[in-house]
């Protein structure tokens, strides 16, 4: 619910994510090869899990972004008012 005072100046934490998710990804796909060179099947497989969840957040992330800004109220908006129940 739209209270009205939100910040003028608030920012979206897409572009940190981003660069969690490819840092997650590159960490994540190395584990997997080096598990896989040292015989650890099991760890290499939840590693590339790993790496499969970080690359779909990628995806995700790089999809918002690439949307652009979309509407938001200004000042001059009232605040909305809640719903009343029946």
């Amino acid at each position: 619910m739209r209270t009205g005072n939100e910040p003028v100046t608030a920012r979206s934490p897409l572009r940190l994510r981003l660069w969690l998710s490819l840092w997650g990804l590159l960490w994540a796909a190395g584990g997997a090869a080096v598990f896989a060179l040292a015989g650890r099947p099991g760890w290499a497989a939840a590693c590339g899990a790993l790496a499969v969840l970080a690359a779909v957040d990628l995806i995700v992330v790089v999809h918002h972004i690439r949307q652009g800004p979309h509407y938001q109220p200004g000042r001059d908006v009232p605040p909305y008012e809640p719903p009343h129940s029946r």
